[in-house]
């Protein structure tokens, strides 16, 4: 669903819940007020009870990929009512929409996906041309890494850097965001 299309549905439906898939440090630097914050490498151990929920869900993260392995897993566990805000913040916040910053600003999960793979491939280039063509086989294997995220839509880069404390915030603790959601209450951490 575009933007416009959300704002609709969350006028025509006060029971509609966004829940927003990125790590907490992406959603404490800006998220879309009233939304859930639960990261997507934790969704599947909540499938369960997130199943229980019985209104429109619509999933966010910064530009769609992630929402849409969210969907996949979420249709899995029998939620129907599932929506994805295409484009993610990206296309929230280039329509002009209201967002709630908070926090120091972070840089998104795939840009750091972007920049790590780009000093990594770089240093071993060098490594590569300066000290033993051995080296050659890290750039190789994180070509093919980008490949495999590329058509698979699964970044095993982004799931290692997810658990680091930079894209750690002071988000709710996920048990009580599932509480929350399931519940129909106010989002714990917004």
């Amino acid at each position: 669903m575009t933007p416009l299309e959300l704002i609709e549905l969350i006028n025509d439906n006060p029971r509609v819940r966004l829940l927003d898939v990125r790590t907490p440090g992406e959603f404490e630097s800006a998220h879309i007020e009233g939304a859930y914050n639960l990261p997507l490498h934790q969704l599947g151990e909540h499938q369960r009870e997130l199943a229980l929920v019985n209104d429109p869900v619509v999933l966010i993260c910064q530009s769609g990929g992630r929402a849409r392995q969210a969907e996949q897993l979420l249709s899995l566990a029998g939620l129907s009512q599932l929506k994805l805000l295409e484009g993610g913040m990206n296309s929230w916040t280039a329509a002009g929409n209201p967002i709630h910053r908070g926090g120091r600003p972070r840089l998104s999960l795939e840009r750091q996906v972007r920049i790590i793979a780009g000093l990594l491939v770089t240093l071993f280039s060098l490594l590569a041309w300066k000290v033993s063509p051995l080296f050659a086989l890290v750039p190789a294997g994180i070509g093919l890494g980008l490949t495999h995220a590329g058509l698979t839509n699964f970044c095993a880069m982004a799931m290692v850097l997810t658990w680091l404390p930079y894209n750690r915030g002071p988000a709710c603790e996920p048990a009580r965001v599932v509480a929350a959601l399931t519940a129909n209450q106010k989002s714990c951490c917004s």
